[in-house]
């Protein structure tokens, strides 16, 4: 059963579904989708697409996929923000997950995220910067009605100074929606100023690794550093030459896809 999904679901492979892979963003279901077909050679993967609106509505919404649709306890995949939601339901629902895998996560605390934004404006020229900065003026602007087109190139740009090297052979339709970026990243981002998103990694009993690129503008450290305090079983990888999109890069594609195999054959 090859792409086949329901609104919130996709499916790749063939049953038992033990592995999911959760999308980034928020607002931005299916870029990690390359990952989900190539992982299904063999095995049966599960691809949730993020729907709900809020913070606690993600979360939910992901667990009770999982539960319905998956072969439990699942190895959970999660991608930038795909990682941060998975952290969470591995720490509400225990039982729900075998093995945790954190892709180009974000950092979890809020010191090292302040670096971020100016990373990636370095990396653009001066009129992307220029552009940039006005898109953001426009997603801020509470009385324009249709962002999503704002919404789009904005990730656009931010991809393209999130990269190293990349050559994207397996590109991916991106459901853009700014809305739910809105509402769920607020709450997101509250939560990690205040500690509590770190806090519950004490909850976590499931091994977790984290695969980051050195060149992603999310610091590896910001990852590496807290996690390493905070979980029992914590692995943390470094892919050289690659930044926020690993499976996109030349140079690390192929270790990339090499970790999570190793990961998915013989645990972590």
């Amino acid at each position: 059963m090859q792409g086949y999904g329901v609104d919130n679901l996709r499916t790749h492979g063939t049953g038992p579904f033990c592995v999911a892979v959760v999308h980034g963003g928020p607002g931005a279901a299916g870029q990690a989708a390359p990952v989900a077909r190539r992982l299904s050679r063999g095995r049966g993967v599960l691809e949730p697409l993020q729907t709900a609106a809020s913070l606690r509505g993600q979360i939910e919404e992901l667990e009770t996929v999982l539960r319905r649709h998956g072969t439990l306890p699942v190895i959970l995949i999660g991608f930038s923000w795909g990682a941060w939601l998975s952290f969470m339901v591995a720490a509400l629902y225990p039982p729900v997950v075998k093995k945790l895998v954190l892709v180009s996560s974000p950092p979890f605390e809020a010191g090292y995220a302040r670096g971020i934004q100016e990373t990636r404006l370095r990396r653009l020229e001066e009129g992307e910067r220029s552009e940039l900065e006005s898109l953001i003026r426009q997603l801020d602007d509470p009385a324009m009605e249709n962002k999503t087109a704002a919404f789009a190139r904005f990730g656009a740009l931010f991809s393209k100074a999130d990269a190293y090297d990349s050559d994207d052979e397996d590109p991916a339709a991106i459901d853009y929606r700014p809305d739910i970026f809105e509402s769920v990243w607020r709450d997101a981002a509250g939560l990690r100023r205040s500690g509590r998103l770190l806090e519950l990694g004490k909850r976590i009993r499931c091994p977790v690794v984290a695969i980051h690129g050195d060149y992603d503008a999310h610091p590896a450290e910001g990852v590496r550093t807290p996690l390493t305090d905070v979980l029992e079983d914590f692995r943390f990888i470094l892919l050289e030459r690659c930044g926020h999109v690993p499976w996109t890069e030349r140079h690390a594609r192929d270790a990339f896809y090499r970790r999570l195999e190793e990961i998915l054959a013989c645990g972590i």
